[in-house]
């Protein structure tokens, strides 16, 4: 059970890391669009507002599977191996998954209104609003399939570069 979430954690990552290419491209556009061609700016911005939520839900996990965020190595570096996995496991349990928790918890309501409303955006009235919300949620499941991953093996990360 733990390897499918783990397989699923990693492929979600390693998908989610290409949207920072469409996400650049709707940067880029955006102004070329509005001042050239008058049409498409606000759309290419909601384009770039659903693709950067997604980006965003899944980094924080890809750099915790790197050990590049929420990981203080200055000193921990230098600590056997197994207390640094003890340090792992508490901070999964302590840290990681009851915030996962409350990340599902807390957004139940937006999340899921949104989502059965399909909701658009406020402004351009432009669909994928709830896209945006929904992402929420899977940065929940996200920090939550992570941390259970940690808590039961925690995995020897490189030291950030």
């Amino acid at each position: 059970m733990l390897g499918r979430v783990d397989r699923w954690i990693e492929a979600v990552v390693d998908t989610a890391k290409w949207l920072a290419l469409p996400i650049a491209l709707c940067l880029f556009l955006q102004w070329p669009l509005r001042d050239w061609v008058q049409h498409f700016s606000r759309e290419t911005n909601d384009l770039g507002q659903v693709l950067f939520a997604l980006y965003v839900a899944a980094s924080v996990t890809a750099a915790t599977r790197r050990g590049t965020h929420l990981a203080v190595d200055a000193l921990a570096r230098t600590y056997p191996a197994g207390r640094r996995r003890i340090l792992t496991r508490c901070g999964a349990a302590l840290g990681l998954i009851p915030w996962a928790l409350f990340v599902l918890f807390a957004g139940r309501n937006v999340v899921w209104s949104s989502i059965l409303l399909r909701e658009d955006f406020p402004d351009t009235g432009n669909p994928g609003y709830f896209v945006l919300k929904a992402a929420l949620w899977l940065l929940g499941l996200l920090m939550l399939g992570q941390g259970l991953l940690d808590l039961a093996h925690p995995r020897e990360r490189s030291p950030a570069s």
